[in-house]
């Protein structure tokens, strides 16, 4: 079982940057391919950016690409993402994901952990 427990989130203007943290329970962590999402109101969970566990390969929604940066820590057991250049149509909750395998993953159905969810609001 694997804990996770995001952070960084709050209000911010549009133009800004934000960094979320999340970090994992257990021994395993650079097993565990990671993502992040994003839920606004109303609207379904979608995908926002994955990391393979040993962090060699990323990949990113088209909404967020040269915007957005994840990284990982595999000795703090810690995701990142680092977001910049913030629009109003990043207001969204934000759930760190992991998988039971390593690679990346942009279905929801590929994790198998989730955090509690961090908000981001971003105002115009």
């Amino acid at each position: 079982q694997v804990q996770l427990v995001e952070s960084g989130g709050g209000l911010v203007q549009a133009g800004g940057s934000l960094k979320l943290s999340c970090v994992a329970s257990g021994r395993t962590f650079s097993s565990h391919g990671m993502g992040w999402f994003r839920q606004a109101p109303g609207k379904e969970r979608q995908f926002v950016s994955t990391i393979t566990g040993s962090g060699s390969v990323t990949y990113y929604a088209d909404s967020v690409k040269g915007r957005f940066t994840i990284s990982r820590d595999n000795s703090q057991n810690t995701v990142y993402l680092q977001m910049s250049s913030l629009k109003p149509e990043d207001t969204a909750v934000y759930y760190c994901a992991a998988s039971r395998a390593s690679g990346w993953y942009v279905s929801r159905s590929s994790y198998d952990y989730w955090g509690q969810g961090t908000q981001v609001t971003v105002s115009s």
